[in-house]
């Protein structure tokens, strides 16, 4: 099974409107291991670890977002997998 491990920043009206915690629960259900957090400058970021289809699977997810939310813009970057991502998925507080 291959691997990859993605950074993802959301652009729109995703803060305020339980975008962080349903992205934890979202990459909780499919196995995926990383974080997500707020951005000072109105953006959501998170980084997913995983098998590649569900890494695709979360990020299409991520294109539409929660119910609350609009999604304008979708930023996407490979990245190299960082060590300890490999305890579950979490929410960090805001850079």
């Amino acid at each position: 099974m291959t691997t990859k491990t993605v950074i993802v920043r959301i652009h729109g009206r995703v803060q305020g409107v339980w975008c962080r915690g349903w992205t934890v629960q979202e990459a909780s259900r499919r196995g995926l291991t990383g974080w997500v957090r707020n951005r000072r400058d109105g953006s959501v970021e998170a980084l997913f670890h995983g098998p590649t289809e569900r890494i695709e699977a979360m990020v299409d997810l991520c294109r539409r977002g929660p119910p609350a939310a609009r999604v304008d813009t979708l930023h996407l970057t490979p990245v190299a997998a960082p060590p300890g991502e490999e305890n579950g998925f979490r929410q960090e507080p805001t850079l």
